[in-house]
Parts: structure tokens; C-alpha cells; sequence
């Protein structure tokens, strides 16, 4: 009975989250610097926060925030600074040992949980994801359709989403790729830090409609 509603929801979301944007920046980024599976922690982190976002948006939190300026602007700058600061670390980045002819990875092993945090922290404070969610639950998917069905939807997205950033993990964590950033390491971790950096001034910039 609602496929057709469920199927709408499906395409929305595979072309959202296949659109390159702070989500796709980090799981790369940690991918590639720390391997697959750091990349696969931040990937889980990113689906996990998307449980937040339905969380509010079937609560209706979501509603207010989009209508109080005070609050999207609180999250909005939260976002920013958080992608800002992570930007700029990896802008500080240096170039690999003389000789390395493999990626340099961090002194300091990349724990699950920091890896997972940056992927949560990531996506959770993107207010471009709670417009998104805020949209998708109060214009596409009809409001008489019940409850548990729509937290239903919201699994699919949270599943959905974990999956694709790990299918993205796998391929940036892959040894020929890693290899291939090798002599261009650090230039590569500068370019996505410039990257964050750019989504960061962007999202901060971002009007509530």
C-alpha cells in the first residue's frame, strides 16, 4: 500500500546521499589516510546520525528548528566550526617520510570511535540534512501514513546510507588507490581539508528558507 510512497523516498535519498558533500569528504578522507577500516567506523557513524535526524522529524523537533532562526543558525554555526577545525588539521598535514612508498598513516592509530564520531558528528550537525529530513517528512511522505511505517522508512535511510559510505570506505581504502595517493599524500590531505574547509564557510553561509 505504500511502495509507491516508499519507493519515492528510496530515489530522493539515493540521489541526495550520492551527491559529493561533508559525509562523502570525511569517509575519503579517513579512508585513505587511516584505511578501510576507519573508513567503515565513520561510514557507520554517518548512517547512525541519520537515526537522529528521523528521530526528530517523527517527533516534529524538526518543525521548530526550521522555524526558529536562533536555533538553525546554533546548529548551523556548530557545523561549520566542526568542519572548519577538522579541515584545518588536515590542511597542517606533512609530507610523507623520505623514501615511503606507501601512504603514511598517523603515529597514532585511528580508534573506532573516533572514527565513528567523526562520521556522526559529521552528518548529525549538518543543517542541510536536518532541511532535507525536515522536508522529506512533511512534503513527500504523507502525514496520515502511519507511524510505524515511517520509522520503517527511517531504518531504510539510516541502513541505506551506512551502506553506501561503506561501499565508499572500501573503494577509497583499496591498496591500488591508497598506493596511488602515496608520493601525493599530504597534498592530498591538504586538498580534502581545503575541501572541508570550503563545506564548512558554505554550510555557514546557508539561509533558512
Amino acid at each position: 500500500m505504500y511502495w509507491t510512497e516508499f519507493l519515492t523516498v528510496a530515489l530522493i535519498h539515493l540521489l541526495a546521499v550520492a551527491s559529493p558533500g561533508p559525509d562523502f569528504a570525511v569517509v575519503v578522507r579517513e579512508s585513505v589516510t587511516h584505511g578501510r577500516r576507519a573508513g567503515t567506523w565513520t561510514a557507520f557513524g554517518v548512517g547512525s546520525a541519520i537515526f537522529l535526524h528521523v528521530g526528530y522529524s517523527l517527533l516534529g523537533i524538526g518543525l521548530i528548528v526550521s522555524q526558529s532562526i536562533v536555533l538553525f543558525n546554533a546548529l548551523k554555526w556548530l557545523a561549520a566550526a566542526y568542519l572548519v577545525y577538522i579541515g584545518i588539521k588536515a590542511l597542517r598535514a606533512g609530507p610523507a617520510a623520505a623514501g615511503s612508498e606507501s601512504l603514511e598513516v598517523d603515529k597514532t592509530e585511528r580508534t573506532p570511535r573516533a572514527a565513528f564520531v567523526a562520521g556522526f558528528m559529521t552528518n548529525g550537525l549538518n543543517p542541510k540534512a536536518t532541511l532535507f529530513f525536515l522536508s522529506l517528512f512533511t512534503v513527500v511522505i504523507n502525514p496520515h501514513t502511519p507511524l510505524a511505517v515511517q520509522a520503517g522508512y527511517g531504518v531504510y535511510l539510516a541502513v541505506a546510507t551506512g551502506v553506501w559510505f561503506c561501499l565508499v570506505a572500501m573503494l577509497f581504502s583499496q591498496q591500488r588507490v591508497r598506493a596511488g595517493f602515496a608520493r601525493m599524500g599530504h597534498w592530498f590531505d591538504r586538498a580534502m581539508g581545503a575541501v572541508l574547509v570550503a563545506l564548512g564557510i558554505k554550510i555557514a553561509l546557508t539561509e533558512m528558507h
